[in-house]
């Protein structure tokens, strides 16, 4: 038997043993606790939530790895994309690799008597994944890509359907201009209202028919000016870029979506260090009140470590009874923690209660990705730094005289 483990799970679930103060600092404990892991499962669900869908919002749009031409040089305008050493086929039957589209770019200007604005047009072909570019549009459909002629139907952003006052319907011209050339007018008509709530995409990305962006750079029925690889997981990104990359041709290149706005990362790269900043100073207030559960403990029963002396425990095994005592003692508040944090984030992942200003944070609502790992890590961590954290304040007992600590009272 376990003599130290048998003793603390005794006194601990022992109903006649707890006075009043000893009520009042095993609440303190447990509630100490609980916090600690409500704040914790918070932190941890929503930063990595956030990281997982701005980054997703990223590449949906846009691709999870674009494919470009070289002589683009980093344009907004596309040149035409090289079929030199371009092996599309390879690309498509890499294991990670959902789907391909084509596309052109080209910037120009929206103007009607209301406002004007600065775009970029990204002509897409009959390839364009519609049912992924679904879960941004929140009025209208997909524009209707045809494969001759010209598909007059374009999808515009919330942002940019609020300064032009436009809707559904509605008919819009773009003017599209090049060097040494006359401006060539486009007249569209709006079919699709989409928000993605990242500025840098809702501020001047519209879709269109891609024979339009042909007809404006001047490129042939089977040119293209880039290609749009998705992938399966964003995890993968990293990954597959090289991969892609070795495949894409040597006169074009490959650009990751998470590259392709450079400050947003940086604005994902706060996420981590507050994640560890808050579960830092968590973990600081758990230990600061588990350490006070503890010695308070030890004072209240000095008496019960006299008599245990007296009866032949080492300090050994009575500093293993508080530690295990304290530690059983936590263990409700882990629970009532978990309960309370995870009830929290079901809530706000399915009901999306906390809602936020997307020209700040380019989400609309806090995410939740609620991994379970990720919860008996926090648990875990929690209950494994209070034990280590507790060794050296049970030192105290070993202070503690036995016949002095048996005439206490």
């Amino acid at each position: 038997m376990n003599f130290p483990l048998y003793f603390s799970k005794k006194i601990a679930f022992s109903k006649d043993n707890k006075n009043n103060l000893s009520r009042i600092i095993v609440f303190i404990g447990r509630l100490s606790v609980a916090l600690g892991v409500i704040v914790s499962l918070i932190t941890v669900s929503t930063g990595v939530g956030s990281k997982k869908a701005i980054k997703e919002r990223m590449a949906d749009f846009s691709g999870h790895i674009s494919i470009k031409s070289k002589a683009s040089n980093n344009s907004y305008n596309s040149s035409v994309l090289s079929n030199d050493g371009l092996q599309l086929q390879k690309i498509k039957a890499l294991p990670d690799v959902a789907t391909t589209q084509n596309y052109i770019a080209v910037s120009g200007i929206l103007r009607n008597e209301h406002n004007f604005a600065g775009i970029i047009f990204k002509g897409v072909d009959q390839d364009f994944d519609s049912a992924r570019f679904q879960k941004f549009l929140v009025e209208g459909h997909s524009p209707k890509i045809t494969e001759k002629g010209y598909t007059s139907g374009i999808a515009i952003s919330k942002k940019l359907a609020k300064d032009l006052h436009l809707g559904i319907k509605d008919s819009i011209v773009a003017i599209f201009s090049k060097e040494n050339q006359s401006p060539l007018y486009r007249k569209f008509e709006v079919v699709g209202i989409y928000k993605t709530d990242i500025k840098m995409i809702d501020d001047v990305f519209i879709i269109g028919g891609m024979n339009h962006a042909r007809k404006i750079q001047g490129m042939n029925d089977t040119e293209v000016g880039g290609i749009d690889v998705f992938l399966k997981n964003i995890n993968y990104i990293d990954e597959d870029a090289p991969k892609i990359d070795q495949l894409a041709g040597y006169k074009n290149y490959t650009v990751k979506a998470t590259d392709e706005y450079p400050q947003i990362m940086d604005f994902i790269a706060i996420f981590d260090t507050n994640i560890a900043l808050i579960i830092t100073i968590m973990l600081i207030v758990v230990i600061i009140n588990i350490i006070m559960v503890l010695l308070i403990l030890i004072i209240e029963r000095t008496n019960s470590i006299g008599m245990l002396k007296t009866l032949g425990a080492t300090n050994g095994q009575i500093r293993a009874i508080f530690i295990n005592y304290t530690l059983l003692i936590m263990i409700p508040g882990l629970i009532i923690g978990n309960i309370i944090g995870l009830a929290f984030l079901f809530l706000q992942k399915y009901f999306g209660i906390i809602t936020l200003n997307p020209e700040n944070y380019y989400l609309s609502v806090v995410p939740v990705e609620i991994n379970f790992l990720h919860i008996l890590l926090i648990s875990g961590g929690i209950l494994i730094v209070s034990g280590i954290s507790l060794v050296l304040p049970s030192y105290l007992i070993s202070k503690i005289s036995p016949v002095k600590a048996i005439k206490y009272n």
